[in-house]
Order: C-alpha cells, then sequence, then structure tokens
C-alpha cells in the first residue's frame, strides 16, 4: 500500500494505535480518531468524542476537506455488560450508538471519495464474544451487528473496488483488558482456559492482520470476518 490516507478510530492505544504505527512505518499517513491525542502519534490526530454525533461529524469533515481517505478501520468500541434480568436498556441503546452508529457515521463520510477513487479498504473490528460469552448480551450483539453490516457493505460495493472485512479478536493486552482482567486473577484463569493457545494477544498481532486487509495485494479479499483469537472460536463452536 502506498501513499494511502487511513483514518483509524479509537487510534489513541491499544489496537488502534499499533495499527497507526504499522500504516506509518509502511509509508502511509494515519489519521487517529480518539477521545484525547496522544502526544507522540505518527500522524495527523483528531480528538473527539465519539458519543457526540455532531462532533463527530464535524470532526470527519474536516477529515475529508483535507484530502481523499483511502482506508477505514473502524476500532472504536464501547462494552457494557450483564446477564439477560439486569442489562440496563439505556446501556444497551448507548452500546449499540457507540459501536454501530459509530461505523455507519465514519463510512458514510469517507466513502463519496473511494468510490470517486475507485478503491477503498474498510475493516471493521468486532470480537470473539460474537460466538455467545455470558454476560456479553449488549456488547457481542452490537458487534455482531457490525459482522453482518460488513457483509452486507460488501456486497453493495463489490464491484466499485471496495472491499469490506471484519477483524474479529479474542482478548488482547490493552489496558481495557487489564481493567477487568487483573494478571493472575481467576477472571483471566477463566478466560485463558478458553483459550487453545492460552493467552492474550497483543496488539501488534492484530494490527497484523487488520493492515494486510488494509493492503494493494488484498483485493481479492471481501465480506469476510477474521478471527484473530488463538483458537478461541474454535473453543466456542
Amino acid at each position: 500500500m502506498s501513499k494511502r490516507r487511513v483514518l483509524v478510530t479509537g487510534a489513541s492505544k491499544g489496537i488502534g494505535r499499533a495499527v497507526a504505527d504499522r500504516v506509518a512505518a509502511a509509508g502511509n499517513e494515519p489519521i487517529g480518531i480518539a477521545r484525547s491525542a496522544p502526544t507522540d502519534f505518527p500522524g495527523s490526530f483528531y480528538a473527539v468524542d465519539l458519543g457526540d454525533r455532531d462532533a463527530t461529524a464535524e470532526t470527519l469533515a474536516r477529515i475529508v476537506a483535507e484530502g481523499r481517505v483511502d482506508a477505514v478501520v473502524n476500532n472504536f468500541g464501547f462494552a457494557k455488560f450483564g446477564r439477560i434480568g439486569e442489562i440496563d436498556l439505556d446501556d444497551l441503546a448507548l452500546t449499540y450508538d457507540l459501536n454501530v452508529r459509530t461505523a455507519v457515521q465514519v463510512v458514510q463520510a469517507v466513502l463519496p471519495g473511494m468510490l470517486e477513487s475507485g478503491w477503498g479498504r474498510i475493516v471493521n473490528v468486532s470480537s470473539l464474544t460474537t460466538q455467545g460469552t455470558a454476560e456479553r448480551t449488549p456488547y457481542a450483539s452490537a458487534k455482531a451487528a457490525l459482522e453482518t453490516s460488513t457483509r452486507i457493505w460488501a456486497g453493495e460495493l463489490a464491484r466499485t473496488g471496495i472491499t469490506v472485512n471484519c477483524v474479529a479478536p479474542g482478548p488482547v493486552e490493552t489496558e481495557l483488558y487489564r481493567l477487568r482482567s487483573p494478571a493472575g486473577s481467576e477472571r483471566e484463569a477463566r478466560l485463558l482456559n478458553a483459550i487453545p493457545l492460552h493467552r492474550v494477544g497483543t496488539p501488534a498481532e492484530i494490527a497484523h492482520v487488520i493492515c494486510m486487509l488494509l493492503h494493494e495485494d488484498a483485493g481479492y479479499i471481501t465480506g469476510q470476518i477474521v478471527h484473530v483469537d488463538g483458537g478461541g472460536s474454535i473453543s466456542a463452536a
């Protein structure tokens, strides 16, 4: 991939930052979006609360005005948990909004430029939890909606030069993961027992697959959900 502008949501840390670093290392321009900007981001960065639809629209308009966006990584995610009898309906609505609406809004903003150029890459990021992890109804169902959207968009855009794929990570060594699963905790032990490789992934390992799908030579891959989960989806099956 040469001289491409790649928009990455949730780019300040974790998987999003690892993607941005790889994009920059390949000679391309990462454009990051997240609530707060890191001091050492390897490209341009826009601090915005993606929960604010109007502010997000304004930010996306600024990005597009500065040049065509060639690729998008919808990495931003928001998680709420709970068993079916305990789910707060406001939390459910918020989780859908932040995981699905943001991805739709980003794609709608950059799609005209991709269609005009006849080339584009869209990679959504979902989760292993879509396989049926307990207490994950809000988050997993929102990510499942994103996986279904991936297939729909891939079909709609199949003859435009734009590919649409999805990467579904298992547990990954990020700040959010460690907040809920301290090292050596009972919760982490349960998670690892469900992963055949018996370890969590790294942001770099997930970013490697995402960037493969962004590549010029990935043009024959579309509509796919790629599981990068240490074999966790095998166990779930």
